[in-house]
C-alpha cells in the first residue's frame, strides 16, 4: 500500500496528539497526511462533514489515526466547547496548525465591511480562538515529565500564514489578517514560552493546491502566470509547505520560537527590473500519494520526471 513520503523518520509523532484547522482540503489535507504518517493521531477540524469524513477514512487507509469535529473556528463558544471535547476524549493536544483560511479577490476599494470582516474572522479570530482555547484547556498543563521522557521539546503551534510581505493587491482583507496572524505568532511565543510552549508560522507563497480550483477562470488564468515570477520559476506542492509545518514541530525546532519560514521560493525578492531567465532546474518535493494538483496548474510544476524529458 503506498503511503506519504515523509523526509522525517517514523514515529517521530508517536504517541501526540495533533490538531490540524482547515484539514479536510488543500494544503490541511495533506499536513494532516503528514502528521498521521509521522504517528500522530491527527484531529481535523473544518465546517463541511463529508470533506472531514473523507480525510478521516483516507488518513485510516493509509494506516494512520484520525478523529474530527465540525466547527467554524469563527464561534467563541463553539471553539470552546469543541476543544473541551477534544482534551476529554484524548487527554490534551500537543501540537495545533492554525491552518483554516480563505479569501477571495477583490479591489480594495470594492471590498464591502461584510466581506472584510468575514476574512479576518477566518484568517486571523478563528485562529486566535484556537489558539487560545488550545493554551488554557491543554497545553498550558501539559506533563513537562512526560515530554521530557519521550525526548519531546513540549507542546508547539504553527500559524499558516501567507506571502504578503509586499502586500497584498486585490487580497488586502486577507493581506491584512495574515499580517496580524504573524504579529500575533510573536507575541504568543513570547508569552507562552515560559509553559514551555513553542509558536511559529509557515508562510506560503503560490502553492499548486487543490483549492485553487475554487478560483474563477480570470483569477485560474492569473495564476497559470505566476512562476513568471519567482525565481525557482515553479509553483511550490503542498508537500513542500508540511514538511516545513512539520518541522517545526518536531524536536529539530525546539530553540525556534516566533519565526516564519517562508516556503515560496524566493518570490518576494523577485527584482522587477532584473529579469530572471527561464529555467526548468528547481525539482520539486512531492511526498503526498494522494495529491490533486489542479489540471490547469500540472504544467507549471517541475517534477524529477519532468527534468528527465528536458
Amino acid at each position: 500500500m503506498s503511503c506519504y513520503e515523509s523526509i522525517f523518520r517514523d514515529a517521530l509523532f508517536a504517541g501526540q496528539v495533533g490538531l490540524v484547522t482547515g484539514g479536510g482540503s488543500g494544503i490541511g489535507r495533506c499536513i494532516a497526511h503528514e502528521m498521521a504518517r509521522l504517528g500522530a493521531h491527527v484531529v481535523l477540524v473544518g465546517r463541511t462533514v463529508e470533506k472531514l469524513e473523507r480525510v478521516a477514512a483516507e488518513i485510516a487507509e493509509d494506516g494512520g489515526s484520525a478523529s474530527w469535529w465540525a466547527c467554524d473556528i469563527r464561534d467563541e463558544a463553539g471553539v470552546k466547547a469543541m476543544v473541551a471535547e477534544i482534551v476529554a476524549a484524548h487527554g490534551r493536544v500537543d501540537m495545533l496548525v492554525n491552518n483554516a483560511g480563505g479569501q477571495y479577490p477583490s479591489p480594495l476599494a470594492h471590498l464591502s465591511k461584510k466581506g472584510w470582516e468575514a476574512v479576518v474572522a477566518t484568517n486571523l479570530t478563528g485562529g486566535f480562538l484556537m489558539a487560545r482555547e488550545v493554551f488554557e484547556q491543554s497545553m498550558q498543563t501539559f506533563s513537562r515529565r512526560e515530554h521530557r521522557a519521550q525526548g519531546r521539546p513540549g507542546p508547539a503551534i504553527v500559524n499558516i500564514i501567507a506571502d504578503m510581505w509586499r502586500g497584498m493587491p486585490g487580497m488586502a482583507h486577507s493581506g491584512a489578517a495574515r499580517a496580524g496572524m504573524q504579529n500575533l505568532t510573536m507575541t504568543a511565543a513570547v508569552e507562552w514560552a515560559r509553559f514551555g510552549i513553542r509558536v511559529n508560522a509557515v508562510a506560503p507563497g503560490w502553492i499548486a493546491s487543490a483549492g485553487m480550483e475554487t478560483y474563477d477562470e480570470p483569477m485560474k488564468t492569473t495564476i497559470t502566470h505566476l512562476h513568471k515570477s519567482v525565481p525557482l520559476k515553479r509553483l511550490g506542492t503542498e508537500s513542500e509547505v508540511s514538511a516545513a509545518v512539520c518541522f517545526l514541530l518536531s524536536p529539530a525546532a525546539a530553540f525556534m520560537t516566533g519565526q516564519t519560514l517562508s516556503v515560496d521560493g524566493g518570490a518576494p525578492l523577485y527584482p522587477n527590473q532584473f529579469p530572471i531567465p527561464a529555467h526548468s532546474n528547481s525539482l520539486a518535493f512531492n511526498g503526498f500519494h494522494r495529491a490533486t494538483t489542479p489540471a490547469f496548474l500540472s504544467a507549471h510544476l517541475q517534477s524529477p520526471e519532468d527534468a528527465d524529458q528536458t
